[in-house]
């Protein structure tokens, strides 16, 4: 008699079974749920530059994307993209920390208000310093930013209130803080908008005691109200741009993902509505021979999301259910068509924060 507990192991539990042995595409580590998305559930959507790969491709699949603040009617889809209506369920820009998550339900239900949200151009415009890059070159008025954020405020209570899956792709651990009452911003003022100021701003590197403890107040901000949100974590597999770590960026990244992807494992084990979903893996993991990005070894390409939705898809939906065309958004009257916009490269723009800092150094894509 066998008594190795190894022997009735499954393939996915063997390496060679599993990654060997299977062509890249075939490669499927399914996450581990207790939960499955059921038909006219709504899913809303956060996190890092590739959480926007999520909310594009969602309704395709047939699912109820939940967009709370689609953008006027008067723009066209195009100008409605580059304001980043309907990039994420509400204009939030990238949110890359779980710091930046937290603080921000906060703000919308007025329980935190920053010493320093605001910058005013040499030229007169004014910048949201949470959502720098939403409204390209600026706001007229200070009064024009403020009815503005109200506006998004009232889209993230809603989006709390209606949404009933929340799928968060955490990116970053680095980031910079307000000295005085600790906001952290989605990049550093004078990066882009603002104005650096080592007396007002310091460099943080977010550790996995302070990620978890992030998780529990967003999760506990979802639920305030007895909505039994369930969460979704995944981490972006996008590397760092630059680090202020003071240690080469390939070591700064694989810090900052390690933190991240113990934290969501460790948070989603001790909750029974969250769940860790291996997206990270899937694009960065051996089997893919780095074929997931692109030249610039960042830019994850269109074969690699495909490879991600898939496995999402077997992970959380009962495809038989979602075989109908896509439902529409919860927010229909206003909302504009999806409209993909060309990239450099692979037919699909991203909007990234941190590109400012690339671009201003000389060191984007196509400089690479």
């Amino acid at each position: 008699m066998d008594t190795c507990p190894y022997t009735s192991l499954p393939d996915e539990a063997w390496w060679k079974r599993s990654m060997t042995d299977p062509p890249p595409h075939a490669v499927t580590p399914l996450g581990m749920s207790d939960f499955q998305i059921e038909p006219g559930e709504w899913i809303a959507t956060a996190g890092s530059c590739f959480a926007q790969h999520m909310g594009r491709r969602l309704p395709g699949l047939g699912m109820n994307y939940l967009v709370t603040e689609p953008g006027p009617t008067r723009l066209s889809a195009g100008e409605r993209n580059k304001r980043q209506y309907g990039i994420f369920s509400a204009r939030f820009g990238n949110i890359y920390t779980t710091t930046q998550l937290r603080q921000l339900f906060l703000r919308a239900y007025g329980d935190f208000t920053p010493e320093d949200d605001v910058w005013r151009s040499p030229e007169g415009r004014f910048f949201d310093l949470f959502r720098p890059s939403v409204e390209p070159g600026g706001f007229a008025t200070l009064d024009e930013l403020t009815w503005d954020r109200d506006r998004h405020f009232t889209a993230v209570r809603k989006l709390v209130a209606q949404a009933n899956i929340f799928v968060f792709t955490m990116g970053l651990t680095e980031g910079w803080r307000h000295k005085g009452d600790g906001a952290v911003y989605p990049s550093c003022p004078g990066c882009g908008p603002g104005d650096y100021d080592a007396d007002k701003y310091e460099f943080v590197n977010i550790g996995v005691s302070q990620t978890l403890d992030d998780l529990d107040a967003i999760f506990g901000l979802l639920n305030k109200n007895g909505n039994a949100i369930r969460l979704i974590l995944t981490v972006s597999p996008v590397p760092l741009i630059a680090t202020m770590s003071g240690h080469h960026v390939l070591a700064a990244t694989t810090y900052s993902k390690s933190v991240l992807r113990v934290a969501a494992q460790d948070f989603a084990a001790g909750q029974g509505n969250c769940s860790y979903f291996p997206s990270y893996e899937i694009i960065t993991g051996p089997h893919a021979r780095g074929s997931y990005f692109q030249h610039d070894l960042r830019t994850v390409s269109l074969h690699g999301v495909d490879h991600v939705m898939r496995c999402f898809t077997e992970t959380f939906l009962r495809s038989s259910q979602f075989a109908t065309p896509p439902a529409a958004h919860r927010e229909r009257p206003e909302q504009p068509e999806t409209e993909t916009v060309a990239d450099k490269s692979d037919g699909i723009d991203i909007i990234c924060d941190e590109e400012t800092l690339a671009e201003r150094y000389g060191q984007t894509r196509d400089a690479s």
